[in-house]
């Protein structure tokens, strides 16, 4: 049974700021690095939130989630749904204050995403991708017990990712294009919300594989969709089945395109970054960086969010080879 909605509300300023202040112990704030393409090349520079504990963003919101429940709730549990990288970031969190944690995890995700699951101490429940993303829906799933936090739908979990947006004006105030991987919105609405309160010029594009791009669908239609021949691939952390109307309400008003890439364009990003820049992303954190070079988004100053950095090593050798 689908549990109750509370409506959706605009991301303010201030959420954003006190958010920073309350995950500042928590997380860390990234750099960014400048990718050198030459002469003639675009202006892009990496966010590199792969750097973070967890490797991955996703720990900004959740520890934004985890510190606003109030003690009843804290007692209970939490809950969330992920393909690894929000699990990692509620596991943490929920660790550090002390919190019981169980993830419904996608039981094709990476043996490393689950693994650092559970060595985070979360319980997990594995089912199939539609089986979880039908869940995310209706925010409930047989035995799940606690407080539920969702991955991306989610007011606190959003703010938390929004604190992004202000570091990287504080850094590269020039900046005129952000660009980020879209799975479920998250992090496309809290750097949208960030960039609109306080420097709305910036355009900010979402980035999508070409076998998983229902927001940019979406888009051409005016409205919601579901994504046609759906295809997984090993861009395991971003591309949805479809956009959630609440999504949706939260995205349209702040997006300015969304950017699809093909899976070659996305193995050419993974290689790029671990040439120039010597850090290892997954299929998800080179989704930005391929979308860039399509040079869809301008010639910059443009800021590309390295969003995650979890695959297995094997994996991502065979890949940029």
């Amino acid at each position: 049974m689908a549990v109750e909605q509370s409506a959706v509300l605009p991301i303010e300023l201030a959420e954003i700021e006190a958010a920073r202040a309350r995950i500042a112990g928590t997380i860390v704030r990234t750099p960014l690095v400048r990718l050198d393409l030459g002469p003639g090349g675009p202006d892009i520079q990496l966010k590199l939130e792969n750097l973070q504990p967890i490797n991955a963003y996703k720990l900004r919101g959740a520890a934004n989630a985890v510190a606003m429940l109030a003690a009843e709730e804290r007692a209970r549990g939490v809950w969330t749904i992920s393909a690894g990288n929000a699990g990692q970031g509620v596991a943490y969190a929920a660790r550090k204050a002390g919190v019981p944690c169980t993830v419904l995890a996608i039981e094709t995700a990476p043996t490393a995403k689950l693994d650092r699951m559970r060595a985070l101490g979360a319980k997990l429940v594995l089912a199939p991708y539609s089986v979880c993303w039908k869940a995310l829906d209706e925010r409930s799933y047989p035995g799940m017990e606690g407080a539920f936090i969702h991955p991306f739908d989610d007011n606190a979990f959003i703010a938390g990712h929004a604190t992004m947006g202000l570091e990287i004006l504080e850094d590269a105030p020039d900046t005129a294009a952000v660009i980020a991987a879209i799975g479920g919105g998250g992090l496309v609405t809290g750097l949208g919300s960030a960039m609109r309160a306080l420097k709305p010029e910036v355009k900010i594009f979402g980035a999508e594989p070409a076998t998983a791009s229902p927001v940019a669908a979406s888009l051409a239609a005016g409205s919601p969709m579901v994504f046609e021949g759906w295809t997984a691939s090993f861009v395991d952390g971003a591309g949805g089945q479809s956009v959630f109307p609440r999504m949706w309400e939260r995205m349209a008003p702040l997006l300015d395109g969304s950017i699809v890439v093909s899976l070659d364009e996305v193995r050419a990003a993974m290689r790029l970054i671990a040439e120039k820049i010597r850090v290892i992303s997954e299929g998800a954190g080179a989704l930005a960086l391929a979308a860039a070079l399509t040079g869809k988004a301008g010639n910059g100053p443009i800021v590309a969010i390295v969003s995650g950095g979890n695959i297995d090593l094997e994996k991502f050798s065979a890949l940029i080879a």
